[in-house]
């Protein structure tokens, strides 16, 4: 793992030039056409129309770009906190009845204050006075409803976060400053979970959650507000929260560039084009030592691992061979030779959480021999070819994997080969995008359980609302509803080890590599703090957004 790096400024000359790819990314586009985001989309708040152009002024000249700062990040098609749970825009623009501190434990928000009482499993939030959304209405009560209703009762509401939601019974306004919410049971990680972006009811009620215009020019209450999106130069463009009840950001604007692949973001971070951006490890170490650019290195909980789609003909026939699997990869050589050493190699999905890493659940070595030797017990002969058979069936199965993530593809070729060497044909199949109703046997995917550990219940638990792939386990079911409801942390822990130990033994996923964070940017920006744990893609360096500073 590397450290921690910081090197001094460019000279002052360079600075210019920097400042110089600056604007041009800013007025720009990098798509097909070269439209400012001033001319393009805007966002209806309210009474007005609101240009980047107009709302730049309010921040400072439009032409004075020494506190803007630019943003290299993945796609998106829309800013939701309902319909997206791990997008780093949501949580700039959105805000909960409660936050997650550095530590990633839940403390007040737009929720001056709660109280719980055991004996109804009724909590009881006092929201804070004076907080208005960005288009100047009043924030209350009925916005709180509002959200958790939709989240609750929208039957129409495709969303992966509902199953963390199933034990509420009762949403109640008290007034227009108080909310109760009731659960059916005691539910330990419910306080995470209140972090739920609220949404302003004025503007959302009514509308499909799923298509409404709102997505692409969301109104919160959060620290930054949306400006304008630019969609065919990939710019999204937001300036600070005069009016935020808390700590006002140093940086008066943000502009969030959507890129498309690793090497441009790593080229965007070269060139002075962008400000900041997370790279893959192999990116990131070609800065070491470069004048002008500091590291900030994040741990994760953001794991690799082919996921298998559990429905699928081949797996149906064979989830009883996905396990031994593991005996055939030489995990830590992809951490040394693909991540260059900035992860640790993967064992269990909770294994970077306070609650999980159970090692009694790390039963898997890299051993052929061994690897060999459990094939045989579970029925399997190798052919003419080399390839293992069963039933008449080959030992082939298909995984996509996105084209322009290119450690995947790097991590999915390896495994690949690795798996071919002892007779194993894992298909690697290159996808513009994810396609669920292709047929494919699984995808080479990401998780990530940085926060509570029954994350993971939405994931596993039978039928739950994020268990895309079909993975159902009365054992694991068992477990994991037991913890979300136990009281005791301790007991909390002993379950999760269980479910660690369990889960090992009958995989959906073939857990390959933990990854670090590696966030390269200019070194006129200070401010970003590494204790907190990020999640999927290394989401969540903008938790202390507000203290961070450009100085140019």
């Amino acid at each position: 793992m590397r450290k921690f790096k910081n090197w001094k400024m460019l000279t002052s000359a360079a600075l210019v030039g920097a400042s110089a790819l600056t604007l041009a990314a800013c007025s720009g586009g990098s798509g097909s056409g070269s439209t400012t985001a001033a001319t393009t989309t805007t966002a209806s708040q309210g009474s007005g129309t609101t240009t980047a152009a107009a709302s730049t002024q309010s921040s400072g000249d439009a032409s004075d770009l020494s506190n803007t700062l630019v943003y290299a990040g993945e796609g998106t098609d829309s800013i939701n906190p309902i319909l997206d749970t791990h997008g780093e825009l949501t949580t700039i623009v959105f805000d909960g009845l409660l936050k997650l501190d550095a530590n990633g434990k839940p403390v007040e928000g737009l929720a001056e204050s709660y109280e719980f009482d055991e004996g109804s499993n009724k909590y009881t939030f006092k929201l804070r006075s004076g907080v208005k959304w960005h288009d100047g209405e009043e924030f209350n009560a009925d916005d709180v409803v509002y959200t958790y209703d939709t989240i609750k009762k929208d039957e129409t509401l495709s969303a992966s976060a509902t199953s963390n939601y199933e034990d509420i019974s009762e949403i109640k306004k008290v007034d227009d400053s108080t909310v109760e919410i009731t659960l059916s049971e005691y539910n330990a990680p419910m306080l995470t979970y209140f972090t739920l972006g609220i949404l302003p009811e004025h503007l959302y009620k009514g509308q499909d959650l799923s298509t409404t215009e709102l997505n692409q020019a969301p109104v919160g209450t959060g620290k930054y507000k949306f400006v304008s999106w630019d969609a065919d130069g990939g710019m999204i463009t937001f300036e600070k929260n005069e009016d935020y009840y808390g700590k006002v950001p140093n940086i008066d604007r943000l502009v969030y560039k959507t890129v498309g692949d690793e090497t441009t973001k790593a080229t965007m971070i070269q060139s002075g084009e962008a400000d900041l951006a997370w790279l893959n490890s192999k990116y990131a170490s070609t800065f070491d030592g470069k004048s002008g650019f500091t590291e900030w290195v994040f741990t994760t909980a953001d794991y690799r691992g082919a996921s298998m789609d559990m429905p699928s003909v081949f797996w149906k026939d064979n989830a009883d061979s996905i396990g031994v699997l593991n005996y055939a990869i030489d995990k830590e050589s992809i951490v040394e030779n693909v991540l260059v050493g900035d992860g640790e190699y993967a064992y269990s999905p909770i294994q970077r959480n306070p609650l999980g890493t159970n090692k009694e659940a790390d039963i898997y070595t890299y051993d052929v021999n061994k690897f060999h030797e459990e094939m045989a017990k579970l029925g399997w002969t190798q052919g003419s070819d080399g390839i293992y058979e069963r039933n008449g069936q080959k030992f082939h199965f298909t995984i996509q994997t996105r084209d322009y993530e290119e450690e995947r593809v790097d991590i999915a070729n390896v495994m690949s080969d690795m798996l071919k060497q002892v007779g194993v044909d894992m298909e690697v199949v290159l996808v513009p995008k994810f396609d669920w109703k292709a047929g494919y046997d699984g995808f080479l995917a990401g998780y990530a359980t940085e926060f509570d550990p029954d994350m993971i219940y939405k994931q596993f638990v039978t039928g739950a609302s994020d268990n895309s792939r079909g993975y159902s386990n009365a054992e694991v079911d068992r477990i994991l509803k037991e913890a979300r409801h136990e009281k005791d942390e301790a007991k909390r822990k002993q379950l999760y080890g269980e479910f660690e130990k369990v889960y090992a033994e009958n995989p959906s996923i073939l857990l390959v590599v933990y990854l670090d964070g590696n966030y390269v940017g200019t070194d006129a920006l200070s401010g970003l703090d590494t204790t907190r744990v990020l999640g999927h893609h290394a989401v969540g360096v903008m938790w202390n957004i507000e203290d961070w500073t450009l100085n140019r």
